[in-house]
C-alpha cells in the first residue's frame, strides 16, 4: 500500500494539536460505547426492539446430574462493509446457535438500505425471533482500513454485548470473509471443558519488521474526525519504542474472555486506557492492542493461549493479505483442527463444500444441531422446528478441535509460548 504523507499545510505547528484531537477522539469514541451509543434496536427498522433472552432454561440442573460440565455461551461480532450483507447472512446461519449472542455490523461504507435489508432478514427468521439473540447495529461506525477506528469499532461491539447480554463467556470476532470449520454443537461441547479464563490470541514480542513499519511510524486516522472514509495520514516524524510497557503483535482474530474484556472496557486499572491512547496512532491496531494489554498485566499474562483458532494460509514471503482459501486447501483446513478459517472470496465453491461435508447445512438454512428437531427429508430445514436450546449433540468431527486444544494446552507447549 502506497504511503500518503501528511499534506504540507500540516506543519509541526499544527501536527501536535491535530494529534491531540485524534487521541481524544478515539478515547471519547470508546467511552461512548458505555453510554449513549445508538443500536439498531430493530425499532429503527419498524419492528420490535430486540433484546437478549437469558437461555437458562433447563441445561444447568439436568447437566449437573449427568456429571458433565456446564455449556458456555459465545458472543460473536460479525462485521462487514458495503456489499457484505449476503455474506453476513450466510455467516450468521453457519454459526448460529440459540445459546449464543450475535452482533452484526455493516460499516458506514454500506448503505442504510443494506442495513435495513440485514435487519429485515433477522426479523424474518422465526428461530431468531423466538430466541431474540441477534442484534444489528443501526448507527454504523466508520472503519478505516488499518486505522484505529477498527479497534474502536470492536470495543463498541464488546461494550454493547456487555450491556445487553450479561451471561456469555467468550467473545469471537469474525469478518464477512471468515467461515466456520466446525458446527456450534461441536464448538460448545469442546469449550465446555476449558477453563473460563483462557484467552486465545496469537502473539509475540519479537515484532521484527513491524518495529519500523508499525511501531515507530505515527499515523492519523481521518475516520476519527471525518464522516467520510479515506486512507490514513503518515507523519514525517518517528517515535521511539515504548519503555513503560512491552509491545506484542499478532493476528487481529481473537477469542477473548468476558472477564478480560470487562477489564479492557471498564478499565479499573489505567493500562487499557494508556494503551488505547498509544494505539490511536499505530497502524493496524487490532493486531496489537488486546495482545499488549493481556501480556503487560499480571492478572492476564498467564491466561493467554498463543493461537487465534483460525486457519490462515500465507504466501511465501507473506504479502499484505493472506491467501484466499480454495478447494485445494480443504484437507489442510480440516487437519488443522481450527474452528474457523480466514479468508474466503465471496461465494467461493469451497464454502459449499464446507457446508455439505462439515456443517451438514443446505443453502439458506441454519447449521443443524441438537436443538433442531425437524426433518431434513427432501431438503427441508430441520431447524424450522426447534426444541431445547441447550440440547447439544457433538459429532465425531469435534475430535479435530479437541486434538488442537490438547496440543495447545500441553504443559510444555502452553507456558513456553505465553507472552514471550
Amino acid at each position: 500500500m502506497k504511503k500518503s504523507h501528511i499534506p504540507s499545510y500540516l506543519d509541526r505547528k499544527w501536527f501536535m494539536p491535530l494529534l491531540t484531537v485524534a487521541v481524544l477522539s478515539v478515547i471519547l469514541l470508546a467511552m461512548l460505547t458505555l453510554g449513549q451509543s445508538k443500536i439498531s434496536s430493530a425499532a429503527e427498522f419498524s419492528y420490535e426492539r430486540p433484546s437478549f433472552l437469558a437461555l437458562d432454561r433447563s441445561f444447568g440442573s439436568g447437566n449437573d446430574r449427568l456429571g458433565l460440565p456446564k455449556l458456555p455461551r459465545l458472543a460473536y461480532l460479525l462485521s462487514g462493509t458495503s456489499g457484505d450483507g449476503p455474506r453476513l447472512r450466510r455467516l450468521l446461519q453457519a454459526v448460529y446457535h440459540p445459546r449464543n449472542y450475535y452482533l452484526l455490523h455493516l460499516d458506514l461504507e454500506a448503505s442504510d438500505a443494506e442495513r435495513l435489508e440485514l435487519a429485515k432478514f433477522v426479523k424474518s427468521e422465526n428461530v431468531i425471533r423466538e430466541f431474540r439473540n441477534v442484534m444489528v447495529v443501526g448507527k454504523a461506525n466508520l472503519v478505516t482500513y488499518k486505522g484505529p477506528t477498527m479497534i474502536a469499532c470492536t470495543l463498541h461491539a464488546i461494550a454493547l454485548l456487555l450491556k445487553r447480554a450479561k451471561d456469555w463467556d467468550w467473545f469471537i470476532n469474525l469478518s464477512a470473509s471468515d467461515y466456520p470449520l466446525v458446527a456450534q454443537d461441536d464448538l460448545l461441547h469442546i469449550f465446555s471443558y476449558l477453563p473460563k479464563d483462557l484467552n486465545f490470541l496469537e502473539h509475540a514480542s519479537d515484532i521484527g519488521w513491524k518495529e519500523n513499519q508499525r511501531a515507530r511510524p505515527i499515523i492519523i486516522d481521518p475516520g476519527l474526525y471525518h464522516a467520510k472514509k479515506s486512507g490514513v495520514f503518515w507523519a514525517k516524524e518517528k517515535r521511539s519504542i515504548p519503555a513503560s510497557f512491552k509491545l506484542f503483535t499478532g493476528s487481529a482474530g481473537v477469542v477473548l474472555t468476558k472477564s478480560f474484556l470487562e477489564f479492557c472496557v471498564w478499565g479499573w486499572d489505567n493500562l487499557p486506557r494508556t494503551l488505547l491512547m498509544y494505539y490511536t496512532n499505530y497502524l493496524s491496531s487490532p493486531e496489537g492492542y488486546f495482545h499488549t494489554v493481556a501480556c503487560n498485566h499480571k492478572d492476564y499474562q498467564n491466561t493467554t493461549v498463543n493461537h487465534d483458532l483460525r486457519y490462515t494460509k500465507w504466501d511465501n514471503p507473506p504479502k499484505e493479505h493472506p491467501m484466499n482459501l480454495t478447494r485445494e486447501h480443504f484437507n489442510d483446513m480440516l487437519q488443522s483442527g481450527a474452528p474457523f478459517a480466514h479468508r474466503f472470496a465471496k461465494d467461493d465453491p469451497v464454502l459449499k463444500k464446507i457446508d455439505e461435508e462439515i456443517l451438514r447445512r443446505s443453502d439458506g438454512q441454519f447449521t443443524p444441531g441438537g436443538w433442531c428437531v425437524g426433518s431434513s427429508v427432501l431438503g427441508k430445514d430441520p431447524c424450522v422446528f426447534y426444541g431445547n436450546p441447550n440440547a447439544v449433540k457433538p459429532t465425531v468431527k469435534s475430535k479435530r478441535l479437541e486434538k488442537l486444544i490438547v496440543k495447545l494446552l500441553d504443559l510444555e507447549n502452553f507456558r513456553s509460548k505465553q507472552c514471550k
